[in-house]
């Protein structure tokens, strides 16, 4: 599959059948997370991988009170922020946004589902990333990825608009 055959046909998958995500895929999404651009080259993300059905369990009843996609899925992995890597604290947001798109897009191209879960700003779900992943005080929960062989097929979108774009002023 090449970039733009990715980016086009990529979807949240929601929906996930009941086989372990091999490791190799495991490793390969988070190489492409860490090769994402980052401000000034700082790379200021951290990932923890949750792939054992009773820490799935925990995170979704911490998370969403008993979400079942999270539940459900094979694997999930949280992306953080490392403030250590970044003082300023200004960038890492982006950064981990950046990693965090290359990841589902990894995901994407190996065949398996991915859907992205909104952690940062939302407080009881960065409390409950904080006390589940036993995360050190500098490293803030951003994001969290479910992933598995889809249980579902969804058809691609063709989301461009062309009202939203604008050359050379508003």
């Amino acid at each position: 599959m090449d970039t733009l055959q990715a980016i086009m046909t990529r979807r949240s998958v929601r929906r996930f059948q009941p086989r372990p995500v091999a490791e190799e895929k495991l490793k390969r999404i988070l190489e492409a997370g860490m090769n994402a651009p980052s401000a000034m080259d700082g790379r200021p993300w951290q990932f923890v991988v949750f792939n054992q059905p009773e820490c799935l369990q925990a995170l979704a009843e911490g998370l969403d009170q008993g979400l079942p996609m999270i539940a459900e899925a094979p694997a999930a992995i949280l992306i953080c922020g490392d403030l250590n890597r970044e003082p300023e604290g200004a960038f890492w947001p982006v950064d981990c946004t950046c990693a965090a798109q290359n990841m589902l897009l990894a995901a994407h191209g190996l065949g398996l589902g991915a859907v992205w879960i909104a952690v940062y700003t939302v407080g009881f779900r960065e409390e409950a990333c904080r006390r589940l992943a036993n995360l050190p005080e500098r490293i803030e929960p951003f994001a969290l990825i479910l992933l598995g062989d889809p249980a579902e097929e969804l058809p691609a979108e063709y989301r461009y608009e062309a009202t939203r774009v604008h050359f050379n002023r508003w």
